[in-house]
């Protein structure tokens, strides 16, 4: 009796290690079957985030009122349009105009050349925190401007002429 228990036990080890090996073998081709067709790389893959990126190519003062408009020059050298929504000029005395709600300029396409024309002082309907300024000769302003997904594009522009 105990002789064939023994004998049967050696029977279910091999039954055993065969069933094992034919599920390794299937894991294996199911793996290689996945990685052969590129699945495998598309589910492992990062997704694709939109980047933005805005370049101040040049500004300029005027044309009509070089004391209260600056038209800015902004090329996008992101992946993904950008509109903007908001800005705010700040002199060095800490004095700042902002626009919050600002239709500005359309949206900019990447690798394209947008205007954005900014207004300051009565000449717009900007919230006023320090004193009043304008656009002065010789003097430095820092732009700030808001995009419609919450990117912040900071610039210094100088008043020449």
């Amino acid at each position: 009796m105990f002789r064939s228990l023994v004998r049967n036990k050696k029977g279910i080890d091999t039954i055993l290690a065969s069933l094992l090996m034919v599920v390794i073998v299937v894991a294996a081709s199911v793996m290689v079957f996945v990685y052969a067709t590129g699945l495998f790389g598309a589910l492992t893959q990062a997704p694709n985030l939109q980047k933005e990126a805005l370049s101040l190519e040049f500004s300029s003062f005027g044309p009509n009122n070089p004391t209260y408009n600056v038209t800015l020059y902004l090329r996008n050298t992101g992946s993904a349009p950008i509109t903007l929504v908001s800005y705010y000029v700040k002199n060095s005395n800490s004095s700042q105009y902002a626009k919050t709600t600002w239709t500005g300029p359309p949206s900019i396409t990447p690798t394209t050349l947008g205007q954005a024309q900014l207004l300051i002082s009565s000449a717009c309907s900007c919230t006023n925190t320090g004193g009043a300024f304008t656009f002065s000769t010789g003097n430095s302003y820092t732009i700030t401007l808001l995009s419609s997904r919450g990117s912040t594009f900071s610039y210094s522009v100088v008043r020449y002429s």
